[in-house]
C-alpha cells in the first residue's frame, strides 16, 4: 500500500484524491489527540505486537511513518500533512455509515451464584482461527472463520445455543459470572467490558476469539418480526425488551450463532480504555473500528457527519481518528464503529449513532 489509489483493491469503494485544504473543520481539529491516539499504533506496530484479530498486513509505507511518528519533534499537524495525502472514500452505492460502540461496565463476580449465575468462556484450547481472508479446508463452509480441532480433523465449532446448552462445560473455561445472557450477550457485541466485582473492584474482559460463525444483528430480526420498529430500537430500549420477552429473547439471541471468547486483563487501570483488536488500548472519541479485510491498522481517517451529542442533539462532527480495531459487523471500506467510552452514558451515546458520515483516509505519501 502507498499513497496511489490504484495500490487498493476496495471491495465496494474507489479513491478521490484530496487535499488538506479540502477537508472542512481540518484547520479546527485536535490534532495532537489525534496524534497520541496515532502514537499507540505506532508503539504496537514498532513492537510488533500480534494483533487479536488479523487486518490486512501493514505495509511498509505505514511501518517507516510510525517509526517516524516515535521520534517525531515537529507539530502534530505536521506530522500529518507532511507524511500524509487525503483520499476520499466514495462507496459504489449510497454513502458512508457510521455506528457506535463502547465498554460496558458489568456487575459481576469470581464465585457463581443465584444472583451471578452466566459463565463468561475463555478461549477454548480446541479453537482454530482462520487468519484473515484464509479459506477454511474442505468441506468445511468457506464463510467459517474458525472451527474445532479433533482427532478426525476440523469440524464447525459449536454456535452459540450449542455451547448454552453445554457443550463446553467441563473444560473449565469460566473467567467470571455474571447477571444473565442479555450482558453476556453486548458485552460480546461490544468486544470487551468493565466487570464491576462485589468488593469494587474491577476485572477487564478482552476479546480472546470467536467461534467462526457469522454475526446477525438482533435488531433486525426484532424489527422485521414486528416487534419493534427499527427507530425504536437503541441499547436501552432493545436491553428492555429482551428482558421483558424472555422467551423471544432466548429464541432470537441463538439466532446469532457467532459466540465471542475473553480474556482477563489484569494490567489495565481504570483510566485506560480496553484494548481493540490491533492490541493497543482504545481512546473514545478518537480510536474506530474498520473493515480488516480492506484497511491495515493503524491509518488515519477523517470522518465527518451529523452525530447526535449526549443529549440526543444532532451537531456537526469532524474528527481526525484512528483505525485500531474490527467487528464482525464492520462491512463496508465506508463503514465504521466509533468508540465513544466506557460505562452507561457512553453506551446511551454510542446505542444513538446509526448515521451516514463522510470519510476521508490519510495515506503515506509515496
Amino acid at each position: 500500500m502507498t499513497g496511489s489509489p490504484t495500490a487498493y483493491a476496495l471491495l465496494d469503494a474507489r479513491l478521490e484524491r484530496q487535499f488538506f485544504s479540502d477537508l472542512s473543520g481540518w484547520p479546527d481539529e485536535d490534532h495532537a489527540a489525534a496524534f497520541a491516539t496515532f502514537l499507540k499504533s505506532a508503539q504496537a506496530e514498532t513492537e510488533q505486537r500480534a494483533p487479536l484479530r488479523p487486518a490486512l498486513p501493514t505495509p511498509p509505507s505505514v511501518q517507516r511513518l510510525a517509526r517516524m511518528a516515535l521520534d517525531w519533534k515537529g507539530s502534530p499537524r505536521a506530522f500529518f500533512e507532511q507524511n500524509f495525502e487525503p483520499f476520499f472514500v466514495k462507496p459504489d452505492q449510497g454513502s458512508g455509515f457510521l455506528t457506535g460502540y463502547y465498554e460496558p461496565e458489568i456487575p459481576g463476580s469470581f464465585e457463581k451464584s443465584a444472583a451471578f449465575p452466566v459463565p463468561v468462556l475463555g478461549r477454548p484450547a480446541d479453537l482454530v482461527t482462520f487468519a484473515q481472508n484464509e479459506m477454511p479446508p474442505a468441506p468445511l463452509d468457506p464463510a467459517l472463520s474458525a472451527a474445532r480441532r479433533t482427532s478426525a480433523g476440523l469440524e464447525p465449532y459449536f454456535d452459540r445455543a450449542a455451547i448454552e446448552d453445554g457443550a463446553l462445560e467441563g473444560k473449565t473455561l469460566e473467567l467470571l459470572y455474571l447477571p444473565d445472557r442479555v450482558e453476556l450477550f453486548f458485552a460480546q457485541v461490544q468486544g470487551s467490558a468493565r466487570v464491576r466485582l462485589p468488593d469494587g473492584r474491577i476485572a477487564r474482559l478482552t476479546y480472546a476469539g470467536r467461534n467462526g460463525h457469522a454475526y446477525t444483528t438482533i435488531a433486525r430480526v426484532i424489527r422485521d418480526e414486528g416487534h419493534m420498529p427499527l427507530e425504536a430500537i437503541n441499547l436501552e430500549s432493545l436491553k428492555s425488551w429482551l428482558r421483558a420477552n424472555p422467551e423471544h429473547a432466548h429464541r432470537i439471541m441463538r439466532l446469532n450463532r457467532s459466540y465471542i471468547f475473553f480474556s482477563l486483563s489484569e494490567a489495565l487501570s481504570e483510566a485506560e480504555g480496553p484494548v481493540g483488536a490491533a492490541s493497543t488500548t482504545l481512546d473514545a472519541g478518537r480510536s474506530i473500528a474498520i473493515d480488516r479485510r480492506q484497511w491495515c491498522y493503524g491509518l488515519p481517517f477523517f470522518i465527518t457527519a451529523r452525530l447526535p451529542d449526549g443529549d440526543g442533539r444532532e451537531a456537526d462532527f469532524s474528527r481526525l481518528m484512528i483505525a485500531q480495531d474490527t467487528g464482525s459487523a464492520i462491512l463496508g471500506a465506508a463503514r465504521a464503529d466509533l468508540f465513544i467510552g466506557s460505562g452507561s452514558e457512553a453506551g446511551r451515546q454510542a446505542g444513538r449513532i446509526r448515521h451516514r458520515g463522510d470519510f476521508t483516509v490519510l495515506l503515506p505519501k509515496e
